[in-house]
C-alpha cells in the first residue's frame, strides 16, 4: 500500500489539530485538516481535480452542533496541510457522510465520536460510514481501522456490536413496513410525495403536476392519512426509510412546505 492521504474534519480546533499531527507523524502518511463540512467538501472536489484524491475521512459525529471556532491553524508538521475557510453554513457529520458516500465513492468515512452510540452508531453505517472509532482510542487503534477500511473492513467498537445489530435488524424491519405504506398510495400519490420529499410546497407541487393547489392539497392530505402521519416532515421521514427520493428540480430552492405541522 502506498501513501495514505487523510483528511480530519473537526470542528474542534485543538483536537483536529493535535490528532493531524500525531498522524502526520507516521511515515506513510499525508494528513490534512479541515473545520467544517463544506470545508471538507472543498479539500475533497480539489484533490479529486488534481488526481490527489483523500483515501480516508475522519469526521467527528458531533460535526456542526458545536459553537462555532476560528479556523483551523496550520498543523505543525509540513505534511499536515491546512485548510482555511471562511465561516461556512453547518453541515452535520452524518449527512457529511452521506455527501461522501455519493460523490467521492472511492473514499472511506470513519466516524470519530465521544461516546457510545448504537443508534448514531448504526446510522453512520447506513450513512456509508466504514467504521466508528472512540476519539479517545489509542493512535495505534485508529491507525489499525484507518488500514483496515481500505481494505474494505468495518470497524466497530466490541461494546457497540450488539447494539448496533439490533439498530440495523429494527432498521430493516421499519423500511419494510415503510415501503408497504407507500405502495398502498396511488401513482399520483406517489408523485406527490416524491415533491414534498424534495421539499416543495403546495403551490409550487400544483406549478409542477400542472394541478390547482386544491387538488394538490387533496393529495397531500390522502398521503398523511394513507402513511398513518400527521405531519409533512413525519411523511418525508417515512418516504426516505422506504428509499423514496426526491423529484428533480430544474432550480434550486422551493416552497416552505410546513408551518407549525401544516400543510403550507
Amino acid at each position: 500500500m502506498g501513501r495514505i492521504r487523510v483528511l480530519v474534519v473537526d470542528d474542534h480546533r485543538i483536537f483536529a489539530e493535535s490528532l493531524a499531527a500525531a498522524l502526520a507523524a507516521e511515515s506513510d502518511v499525508d494528513v490534512s485538516a479541515a473545520g467544517s463540512g463544506p470545508a471538507a467538501q472543498r479539500c475533497l472536489d480539489r484533490a479529486a481535480v488534481d488526481g490527489r484524491r483523500y483515501d480516508v475521512l475522519l469526521v467527528d459525529a458531533d460535526l456542526g452542533t458545536a459553537p462555532r471556532r476560528p479556523a483551523l491553524a496550520s498543523v505543525p508538521p509540513p505534511s499536515a496541510l491546512r485548510a482555511a475557510e471562511p465561516r461556512d453554513p453547518v453541515l452535520d457529520g452524518l449527512a457529511l457522510v452521506e455527501r461522501v458516500q455519493a460523490e467521492h465513492p472511492g473514499t472511506r468515512t470513519v466516524v470519530l465520536a465521544e461516546r457510545d452510540d448504537p443508534h448514531r452508531a448504526a446510522s453512520a453505517l447506513q450513512a456509508g460510514a466504514s467504521g466508528w472509532v472512540a476519539k479517545d482510542c489509542s493512535l495505534s487503534r485508529l491507525l489499525a481501522v484507518v488500514r483496515g477500511v481500505l481494505r474494505d473492513e468495518t470497524h466497530l467498537p466490541p461494546a457497540l456490536l450488539t447494539g448496533v445489530l439490533r439498530e440495523l435488524t429494527a432498521a430493516r424491519r421499519h423500511r419494510t413496513e415503510s415501503e408497504q405504506l407507500v405502495e398502498s398510495l396511488t401513482p399520483r400519490e406517489q408523485e406527490v410525495l416524491r415533491c414534498m420529499v424534495a421539499g416543495l410546497g403546495r403551490k409550487a407541487v400544483a406549478e409542477r403536476l400542472f394541478l390547482s393547489p386544491h387538488t394538490v392539497r387533496t393529495h397531500m392530505q390522502n398521503v398523511l392519512g394513507k402513511l398513518g402521519v400527521h405531519s409533512t416532515l413525519a411523511a418525508v421521514a417515512l418516504a426516505r426509510r422506504a428509499g423514496v427520493g426526491p423529484v428533480e428540480l430544474a432550480a434550486s430552492g422551493g416552497d416552505v412546505v410546513e408551518r407549525r405541522g401544516q400543510l403550507s
